[in-house]
């Protein structure tokens, strides 16, 4: 599966240009099967939604329009609201514009998020070309029981607004859940500042083993693609059955 990560740079509280800088980032990466954006990736990182929210899916339209014309999936997380009430959703969309979501779970208390977004409850998971891939966001990456690897899926996604001061416990958490989970593991995170924070990126792809397939530089927008094959993971699996004596929570 022919991947792409996307190190965006989110201007504050603006979808329109936001989805603009995206699109562009695609245009120039053509030919991927599956496009990772960051978390909150038309908006920025609004723990105080009001007004920033999008209820018109403008962003989801996008998203489903882009799938469709260039015959690939997307995932990124928006701030969604519905029905008066608000949540950080993490999108996948497919080629045929169809989508599978997940409310994040664990919202940022320090930040206050909690206090404005309704928390995600279900663990999703979904299945595109002959991976499952399990659906994270920005801080449930410090939770490893929620995403404990239970043999139902391959590759996880973690899409994230993960300032820079904590950029260390970031890249040592993506590499943890790759090797503790035995699967690849896509961590997007962006690039640039927003009215509380500053962002560095350190987006990256993560074999099973730990080890980088790719990475995105630092401080800049940036994408980098790789190829991910299942066989190797499966036959890792094969030969060091880890997850055979997993704990059961």
């Amino acid at each position: 599966m022919k991947t792409t990560i996307l190190q965006t740079d989110i201007v504050w509280a603006n979808p329109q240009e936001n989805i603009q800088n995206a699109e562009q980032l695609i245009y120039e990466n053509q030919g991927a099967d599956l496009y990772v954006l960051p978390e909150m990736f038309s908006t920025g990182f609004a723990t105080q939604p009001e007004g920033i929210a999008e209820s018109d899916y403008l962003s989801l339209n996008w998203m489903k329009a882009t799938a469709q014309k260039h015959s690939c999936a997307i995932a990124g997380s928006i701030a969604t609201e519905e029905n008066g009430k608000y949540y950080n959703r993490l999108y996948f969309v497919f080629p045929d514009g169809s989508e599978k979501h997940y409310d994040k779970h664990h919202l940022f208390t320090y930040s206050g998020e909690d206090k404005h977004f309704v928390a995600g409850q279900e663990r999703v998971i979904v299945e595109y070309q002959g991976f499952r891939i399990l659906l994270q966001v920005c801080y449930d990456l410090r939770f490893p029981v929620f995403s404990r690897n239970r043999k139902d899926y391959d590759m996880a996604i973690y899409v994230a607004s993960w300032p820079t001061v904590r950029l260390k416990a970031w890249l040592t958490l993506l590499h943890a859940r790759a090797i503790e989970n035995q699967c690849y593991i896509i961590g997007v995170n962006r690039t640039g500042d927003d009215p509380t924070c500053s962002y560095s990126g350190g987006s990256e792809l993560i074999d099973p083993w730990g080890n980088i397939i790719a990475a995105c530089e630092r401080s800049k927008v940036n994408a980098v693609t790789a190829d991910i094959n299942i066989e190797p993971l499966l036959e890792f699996r094969r030969q060091f059955p880890v997850l055979d004596d997993r704990d059961i929570f």
